[in-house]
């Protein structure tokens, strides 16, 4: 589990892949380094992966087919910049949200506005993620934790602090950037509970979250 609030930036050093797959090296001078033990979470533009190799100077991550399919992470190349987030603690507030690292989808920036110190930015959504969308609600765009500011058309927009710009990759996007979409977990979650209340309206069942997938057991 993650927050959304980004502990650095790193720059992708080595990419190789393995069939329908591939491995990565991350220099992350950015990061507490020696906090970091092979097998912890790390989330690398807001896709949580498992780090197989720390060292002095960065890590490694496997990267599935599946992780390939539904990410940006298959167009990295060397030199690349991510954004980079250990998992959530116990002794750390929760600036955020909740963020899984379970990317939703794939977005694109549509629009960029500079507004004095700030900068407003545009996305373009998939109709199927749009609608978890609201605003002044939460939705993670490569791993940061971001309020929505405004919505229209076929996505929504962002409005970043010089903060943010600074201490993340943001600033480097331009119009037909692609980013890491993950919308907001509660949303979703309570999605699939209504699509389970009976006809009747008397509520949720414990037979309707055993269909959802909830594994509920009858003392419960």
């Amino acid at each position: 589990m993650f927050t959304g609030i980004v502990a650095g930036t790193g720059t992708v050093d080595r990419i190789r892949r393995q069939g329908a797959d591939l491995r990565m090296r991350i220099l992350a001078p950015s990061l507490e380094l020696g906090r970091i033990r092979p097998g912890d979470s790390i989330a690398v533009s807001g896709v949580c992966l498992t780090a197989t190799a720390v060292d002095g100077t960065g890590f490694d991550v496997d990267v599935s087919p599946e992780t390939l399919e539904h990410t940006t992470l298959g167009e990295l190349v060397h030199g690349s910049r991510v954004n980079l987030e250990p998992a959530l603690t116990l002794e750390q507030p929760l600036g955020g949200h909740l963020v899984s690292g379970h990317v939703d989808g794939i977005g694109r920036v549509r629009s960029i506005t500079e507004e004095g110190r700030y900068r407003r930015i545009g996305f373009a959504l998939p109709a199927r993620l749009l609608r978890y969308v609201c605003r002044k609600g939460s939705v993670t765009v490569d791993g940061v934790s971001l309020t929505v500011a405004g919505l229209g058309g076929e996505g929504f927009e962002v409005q970043l602090i010089p903060h943010t710009l600074e201490r993340t990759i943001l600033k480097d996007y331009h119009a037909g950037s692609q980013v890491n979409i993950e919308v907001d977990l509660i949303a979703r979650y309570l999605e699939r509970l209504l699509q389970f209340l009976p006809a009747g309206g008397e509520g949720v069942t414990l037979e309707g979250m055993r269909r959802a997938g909830f594994g509920m057991r009858e003392e419960e």
